[in-house]
């Protein structure tokens, strides 16, 4: 007998903005982070590597926007909206994880043990990102939201802080200057280290979510866009 299927939704309108919303600000930061690590190989000049970090902190603050609001979603949304459906800190979820690794259990209404497992280490990295981000974008171009304080702690005249430009040592105190990068090294290398970590994530987790989607036939990918999964009837809830 051929087992019957039914649409059944479960990505709230406001989880699929996130998640696309994400992935093409994800995405705009990879391609300019490149080319930012990358510029004097490319021939980058200084008032090239300004505008590109320049954008890079306007795609930045839209990619944490969207990352706050989902964070928050996470505590006052509804059904797969809220943390104890999308991340595998619940009770039972090692029970969980168990049946998932033996095969005993072939469908989820959400993510399985292993894509709750992702989820989690996507947002924790997302999060380092974002904070480290928003400190460099301070320290380095000096933008909100840090940038004023950092521009501040570095200048002679502290009533002439538009001098205080990017690659600018007008104005600037050099041993304050000296203090602040180091602040802001630690900043920096979790920034990098986790930047390399998401590019061998991100992969894994489309690998995942393909091998998931040729395995359980759930409608996958597609829920991601419509909401709805596709799941047998005595699995709806």
């Amino acid at each position: 007998m051929t087992q019957q299927f039914n649409a059944v939704f479960v990505w709230s309108r406001n989880i699929r903005l996130f998640h696309w919303i994400n992935v093409a600000t994800v995405f705009l930061l990879i391609i300019i982070g490149v080319i930012i690590l990358n510029s004097k190989t490319l021939g980058v000049s200084v008032d090239g590597k300004i505008l590109l970090k320049t954008i890079h902190v306007y795609v930045g603050y839209i990619f944490a926007v969207n990352l706050l609001i989902r964070i928050t979603l996470g505590f006052i949304g509804k059904n797969y909206e809220r943390w104890n459906k999308t991340l595998p800190f619940q009770k039972g979820f090692t029970q969980e994880l168990k049946s998932f690794s033996q095969g005993k259990k072939s469908f989820y209404k959400g993510h399985n043990p292993a894509g709750k497992l992702m989820v989690a280490a996507l947002l924790f990295l997302l999060s380092i990102q974002m904070v480290t981000g928003l400190v460099i974008a301070g320290t380095d171009i000096y933008y909100p939201p840090f940038g004023q304080y950092f521009a501040e702690s570095i200048a002679m005249d502290k009533t002439d802080l538009n001098a205080i430009k990017p690659y600018s040592k007008v104005n600037v105190d050099n041993e304050a200057y000296k203090a602040m990068r180091a602040f802001r090294k630690p900043f920096s290398t979790a920034h990098v280290y986790s930047f390399y970590t998401l590019l061998f994530l991100i992969p894994l987790h489309i690998f995942g979510v393909i091998f998931t989607e040729r395995k359980e036939r759930t409608s996958v990918v597609s829920a991601m866009i419509n909401g709805y999964k596709h799941l047998p009837e005595d699995k709806k809830e």
